[in-house]
């Protein structure tokens, strides 16, 4: 018997799932709480949790992970130099220490422009060599021509033999500060990439077990771990990629609509005849617009773990997350009396961070450059969780939200609060952890909002429910507002949307909205077994895939009466080559670009056994049956990476 493991490191849960490959089971599975930022810890207990005589015989792995999106919203990757080669302005909100615009560059026919200032990018790699610990180059139309990309790579591994990351390597799409900037963002990665990757290896050993290590990509496919490790940036975003794969397996759905309701956000995206759809720009995390293709998705900040807050007698969802009251009481059950003791906020005081029902507690994150305030209230904080009214016990002054607020954007402390997850504890719908928490927290801000509890849960469940079914609407009816799309679900009207294709809810009480979904929205809507784990089935159920385009367009010398065409360029990741022919130009992109993908899935790590190229040819042509002056051959290789599945079933 051989089994394959999925493992997803999400924001609030790591989930994994051992499938056999013979008739695609899930055999096991489990999911424990994410451990920030040591994500090892969190793998490891899920993993402690599987059953182990299925454990025994994995031979292939594959990882989906929050690591590089929190890495770069966060701003924690390794110092990087970035050289850009032709003009290119640096916003002054882009915060990179180390750079340098040097002269260069080609233009849109693979051409110099400019001679590459060699002498200059040779001052600057000497002068940050020691303060950085990778480089990332972007030159002027690289994707033309990556000649003078490959020169400074060249010069800057023989200076320093640091990693060198080159925009070209990394799109094809023009935008030479957007390739630039994604480059960066990959250099900056790749130590963080290749420490979690050493440690998953060093897991998997530990373990006895010998198995084919792969990560997903934020595109739906996977990639062999040392491909993966010249790319981290490609894993962004690689948890909702997860989430569609695994929504589109667990249904049997090659065409579905996925809705993932996780801890922090709800996330909308679709996959057609099995393939993600994917954005058509790239994709942009942290404020960064990257050259990264990622699936197009719609993102509303309100989850499972979205903080409930009640002022004016209005109800408020999100957008922070908090830890839920229920989960929080399992490990600090004096909760729930204090709770109950019904701390004392005036009513001209209560807003998002002074509720009766939220607790405050010290993360444990070493405070640095914070003011004599932060660090006062700091002090009065500690390990056990606490209210305002003990935060502020016998001080002769006012809560400040502010300082509160200040302390928990630097993460120095955290919070714990009411939340969708309580209210449906409150309901009987989703009982995990401890309901009694959940209980009396309703029981507070119900009374602020002048209802009963069960009342005010509803209302929180309803609106859950609403706020899915807007993600929803709006990604299907791209460039409508969402303005007009609220006011048709939120109006009495005798009519309503429809979704023509199915939909599938994921995330861990996903059940208890589908009914509400469905009074919004008129759809199939899909809650499939074992929807919880969702993400690591996707992380393990990914094809192999890699799509590429050649580019060939007509060379012209200007004559006395008119452009003559003088050669054909075909131009192709990492190169370019001139014919004079358009027939031997065109032959040679057909052959380029399948062998780039042949070489792209054998440098994954994947069986090309199994492999599928598509090309699609785009010709433009200046009159009827003459030669085109511009073609563009698009390829597409899919793979299988491990057995499909013909029958979904548990052991």
């Amino acid at each position: 018997m051989r089994c394959s493991l999925g493992i997803d490191a999400g924001g609030t849960y790591t989930d994994a799932v051992i499938i056999r490959d013979s008739d695609g089971s899930i055999v096991s599975y489990n999911k424990s709480l994410t451990t920030y930022p040591d994500l090892l810890k969190g793998i490891r207990n899920t993993l402690d949790g599987l059953d182990p005589f299925y454990l025994e015989k994995i031979h292939y792995i594959s990882v989906s992970t929050t690591l590089a999106t929190n890495s770069v919203l966060e701003r924690t990757g390794y110092p990087v130099g970035l050289i850009l080669i032709n003009n290119a302005d640096i916003p002054n909100n882009a915060k990179i220490e180390h750079f340098i615009v040097a002269k260069g560059g080609h233009n849109s026919a693979g051409n110099d422009i400019c001679n590459l200032d060699i002498d200059a990018v040779k001052d600057f790699v000497l002068n940050v060599r020691n303060k950085v610990s990778a480089f990332a180059v972007a030159s002027y139309f690289s994707v033309r021509n990556p000649d003078h990309e490959l020169r400074v790579k060249e010069l800057i591994t023989e200076l320093t033999g640091l990693p060198v990351v080159c925009s070209h390597e990394l799109s094809q799409d023009l935008g030479a500060y957007e390739r630039g900037i994604t480059a960066y963002l990959n250099a900056q990665l790749i130590p963080i990439a290749s420490q979690f990757m050493e440690n998953i290896e060093s897991e998997v050993k530990s373990r006895n077990i010998a198995a084919k290590l792969m990560m997903l990509k934020c595109d739906g496919s996977v990639v062999g771990i040392n491909e993966a490790l010249k790319r981290p940036i490609e894993s962004v975003f690689s948890g909702p990629a997860a989430s569609l794969v695994g929504a589109a397996y667990l249904s049997e759905k090659e065409n579905c609509i996925v809705i993932d309701v996780g801890g922090t956000s709800t996330d909308v995206s679709l996959i057609h005849k099995g393939v993600p759809q994917l954005s058509e720009a790239g994709a942009v995390v942290g404020g960064w617009h990257t050259k990264v293709r990622a699936i197009r998705m719609e993102t509303s900040a309100m989850g499972g773990d979205s903080h409930v807050w009640v002022k004016n007698h209005v109800i408020n969802i999100g957008p922070r997350r908090v830890i839920p009251l229920c989960r929080a009481a399992m490990d600090y059950p004096e909760i729930v009396d204090k709770l109950k003791q019904n701390q004392v906020i005036l009513r001209n005081q209560i807003g998002e961070n002074l509720q009766p029902s939220k607790f405050f507690i010290r993360s444990g994150l070493v405070p640095a450059k914070i003011s004599p305030a932060e660090e006062e209230l700091l002090s009065r904080i500690d390990e056990r969780p606490k209210t305002v009214s003990e935060i502020y016990w016998n001080q002769n002054r006012l809560p400040n939200p502010g300082t509160l607020d200040l302390l928990i954007q630097k993460r120095l402390i955290k919070t714990i609060g009411f939340t969708p997850t309580d209210a449906l504890h409150v309901l009987g719908e989703y009982t995990e952890w401890n309901s009694e928490a959940s209980l009396a927290g309703a029981s507070l801000l119900a009374q602020l909002a002048e209802m009963d509890e069960e009342e005010f849960c509803l209302q929180i469940k309803k609106d859950v429910a609403s706020n899915m079914a807007l993600n929803l609407i709006s990604f299907l009816l791209e460039g409508v507002s969402k303005e007009e799309i609220e006011k048709v679900l939120k109006g009495r009207f005798f009519a309503r949307f429809k979704a023509d294709l199915p939909v599938v809810l994921l995330g861990g009480p996903v059940h208890a909205y589908a009914k509400e979904l469905a009074g919004f929205v008129d759809a199939q809507i899909i809650v499939p077994d074992k929807c919880s784990v969702g993400n690591a089935v996707g992380a393990v159920a990914g094809k192999g895939s890699k799509k590429l385009e050649v580019l060939i367009k007509a060379n012209y010398t200007e004559s006395k009466y008119n452009l003559k065409t003088s050669s054909f360029a075909t131009f192709f990741p990492g190169g370019r080559e001139e014919f004079a022919s358009y027939s031997e130009a065109l032959e040679y992109g057909e052959e380029t670009g399948t062998r780039l993908i042949m070489k792209y899935m054998t440098d994954a790590g994947l069986n090309t056994s199994e492999l599928i190229i598509d090309m699609k040819r785009d010709d433009i042509v200046t009159h009827e049956g003459g030669v085109p002056v511009e073609t563009r051959l698009i390829f597409s290789g899919t793979c299988q990476v491990r057995k499909d599945k013909t029958i979904m079933e548990t052991d």
